[in-house]
């Protein structure tokens, strides 16, 4: 895999502060690119590892944009680029249970694997948006939800794409794996509730639980662990 879509990445300082968020998105400018793109490169349902394939085009400046959140929300002509980051450690993945007062309501109370948002114009590191931004502003997002007190290597390995509902068909997911040295993380955003470190065994066993694309990693996890 190219070195610029694994670049290693160390620990975020634990005394960063998650910028303020509200619950009225109708403010908020988001990353998106055209269906039309996707389609061009190759639409697939569930998971694709082919990064090469797919990041360079979709990174592209000529690409993507960001548009209102509101509208993007209910555009099947547009997909959010989201990263979906699993955090690793001694081949435990991290779980945890979104609170019922969780931003996205369509997923309150579900058990999730992945931790990620939307990629928004809020943060001045996301000027211009090539990899190293893009790199900040999974750093960013990961940074609001927890606090990571170790080192780590991030990776990309692959996208996620399930049109199967709602929330999938207007989300393009890139999959990142966190190689954590330690488990020492905490939770940092109120709405994650009970969080732990479960084997691939404990995490197939809660699977109906889960939010659709927590499974789709779950039923993948052996692929998804050995791309790195």
């Amino acid at each position: 895999m190219n070195s610029s879509l694994q670049r290693p990445t160390f620990g975020i300082e634990t005394r960063a502060v998650p910028r303020e968020t509200s619950s009225d998105m109708t403010d908020e400018m988001i990353l998106v690119v055209r269906r039309a793109l996707f389609d061009e490169l190759g639409a697939f349902q569930g998971l694709n590892f082919d990064v090469e394939h797919y990041i360079p085009s979709l990174l592209a400046r000529k690409n993507n944009f960001f548009t209102p959140r509101p509208a993007a929300e209910t555009n099947p002509e547009l997909k959010q680029i989201i990263p979906y980051v699993l955090l690793v450690h001694e081949g435990r993945v991290l779980h945890y249970v979104r609170g019922k007062k969780a931003g996205e309501q369509r997923l309150a109370a579900k058990g999730s694997v992945g931790i990620g948002g939307h990629m928004n114009d809020g943060d001045e590191q996301l000027f211009a948006l090539d990899h190293d931004a893009y790199l900040a502003g999974v750093q960013r997002e990961v940074t609001e939800e927890l606090n990571i007190q170790t080192k780590y290597t991030n990776h990309i390995v692959g996208l996620l794409n399930d049109d199967a509902n709602a929330v999938g068909q207007v989300h393009l997911g890139v999959i990142h794996i966190f190689h954590l040295e330690t488990a020492d993380v905490t939770k940092r955003e109120q709405m994650i509730t009970q969080l732990d470190f479960l084997t691939p065994a404990e995490l197939a066993a809660r699977r109906e639980n889960l939010e659709s694309w927590s499974q789709i990693c779950v039923d993948n996890l052996d692929r998804l662990l050995a791309k790195h």
